[in-house]
């Protein structure tokens, strides 16, 4: 909280954070984070898609660059499209196919 107050330029010690939260009752953060990396990826499962390109080069020694995208909650990689030479654009392109497909089926657990 001190670091969000001071980012405005709101000047205040970061003992006065302390004591205003200490006397409502709230803990500080280290004892509230009770929640484990991998607890968060179980809660949040459902939306969440990891995305990367993976470089290859074929039989006849071209260099492509192969989108792909892991599903989280079906562990499922979807490639989304390849090329030689990755433009912004095409980028784009590619990477709206899985947020306007996977938004339209219900999520499934494994």
């Amino acid at each position: 909280m001190h670091g969000e107050l001071t980012t405005p330029g709101i000047k205040v010690a970061a003992s006065t954070v302390w004591e205003i939260l200490t006397s409502q009752g709230i803990d500080p953060a280290p004892d509230r984070a009770a929640t484990t990396w991998a607890d968060f990826l179980h809660s949040q499962a459902d939306a969440l898609l990891a995305c990367d390109f993976i470089e290859t080069v074929t039989l006849t020694t071209q260099r492509q660059y192969v989108l792909a995208v892991i599903e989280h909650v079906t562990r499922r990689i979807r490639v989304l499209g390849t090329t030689a030479h990755p433009t912004a654009a095409c980028v784009t392109q590619d990477a709206r196919w899985p947020w306007t497909s996977l938004a339209h089926r219900p999520p499934t657990r494994t």
